[in-house]
């Protein structure tokens, strides 16, 4: 592991480092930032999953998030958003919404995706094995997202339980399996059983009946995704039909970017502060 950039900022630190990563067979990259509570005993950590075509920086950058960590004590980890590199192959028309950038936090079966494509494995497993190698960190863990990475943080920790003390997003693609970004994505990391879909959609394994965990999504209503894409109405509908507990807030003129996350980051922390 190599550490390639390091800046101090309310009194903690935000670092970036480079590792070679056996789970998805290339050189990854992840952002760290560690409160100045790390200087003196272990702190918790939230894991933040970006959307489509960002990287560790995106949020790290935009989202105005350390100011809050540094006084909670929370440390927050941010990997890239799929693997890259040499070899790792990207969408043959170089679509922003598969390959490169996109991958979905799902593990890749159909070729040629699945030799590097195991996003979920390299976040639920060697991510969090490597933080807690080299880091002043706690075993708890909470788990966040947006858009993509929303997805990706709500379906992993349904999908295990008592690994996350808490999960939130911020516009998260709900309904995968019901739209066009899910279903283009699914199609070709996974094939064509749906079933094996359901796995990775968040409303599906509520139905499912995935264990509950404390639960915080927002949404902008003027996000240009709301409908086709994100869904998030199915979400709250399957919550209310399983009697599982979801902080749902919509807010009226906001949209997909970071200024909207900018905007409610530190709810976000502060939900997650009271479980870790």
């Amino acid at each position: 592991m190599e550490n390639i950039s390091s800046n101090k900022m309310f009194g903690g630190w935000h670092k970036q480092y480079t590792h070679h990563s056996n789970v998805l067979n290339c050189d990854m990259r992840f952002a760290i930032f560690l409160p100045p509570q790390a200087n003196d005993k272990p702190v918790p950590v939230l894991y933040w999953l970006s959307g489509l075509t960002c990287t560790d920086e995106n949020f790290m950058q935009k989202a105005g998030a350390q100011r809050v960590a540094a006084e909670l004590g929370m440390a927050i980890v941010c990997p890239d958003t799929s693997p890259r590199g040499e070899g790792v192959p990207d969408d043959a028309d170089g679509a922003y919404d598969f390959g490169l950038g996109a991958g979905f936090y799902v593990n890749a079966k159909a070729n040629p995706w699945a030799k590097h494509y195991q996003m979920y494995d390299y976040v639920v497993d060697e991510l969090p094995k490597l933080i807690a190698q080299h880091f002043p960190v706690t075993d708890k863990k909470a788990i966040a997202g947006h858009s993509m990475g929303g997805h990706g943080a709500l379906t992993i920790a349904l999908k295990n339980p008592g690994m996350f003390v808490s999960a939130s997003a911020f516009a998260p693609i709900c309904h995968p399996t019901q739209c066009p970004w899910g279903q283009k994505a699914f199609t070709g990391y996974l094939g064509l059983d749906r079933e094996l879909w359901k796995q990775y959609d968040t409303v599906e394994l509520i139905k499912a009946g995935a264990e509950p965990l404390p639960m915080k999504v927002d949404q902008g209503e003027a996000d240009n995704f709301l409908a086709e894409q994100l869904m998030p109405e199915s979400l709250v509908a399957v919550a209310e039909q399983m009697n599982l507990p979801l902080d749902y807030q919509s807010h009226p003129g906001y949209d997909h970017s970071y200024f909207f996350i900018a905007s409610f980051i530190e709810e976000h922390l502060r939900f997650h502060r009271q479980y870790l």
